[in-house]
């Protein structure tokens, strides 16, 4: 499966937009950008074929990922807490278009 992304790494500056997001497979994705989340400032972000959004935030001291699907409009976003290899795991297993009814596990949490 194939998704756009953008990305900020803080250590090393790299950045890029959701307006310039590149197209990467999800094994990609998984092999070379989600090894650099590396500290809480970084983060990535996914978008599908309709325009759906899903972003992954880096918790270091917990060595964790916050996975979440932002809901702009009610200010909050549905998610759930994977460790590294689920997080590949769920990578690769991500459906063409995200919807949170056909993501096990997410929970809604406010901003």
């Amino acid at each position: 499966m194939h998704y756009r992304v953008f990305y900020l790494f803080a250590r090393s500056g790299e950045a890029i937009s959701s307006a310039s997001a590149v197209e990467m497979s999800a094994k990609a994705i998984t092999e070379q950008l989600v090894p650099r989340l590396q500290t809480e400032d970084d983060y990535l972000g996914l978008i599908d074929a309709q325009e759906t959004v899903l972003q992954i935030l880096y918790e270091p001291a917990e060595q964790r990922y916050w996975v979440e699907l932002p809901v702009d409009a009610a200010k909050a976003s549905y998610g759930c807490y994977l460790a590294g290899e689920a997080l590949k795991a769920f990578l690769l297993a991500l459906p063409k278009v995200f919807e949170r009814e056909h993501i096990s596990g997410l929970e809604y949490r406010p901003w």
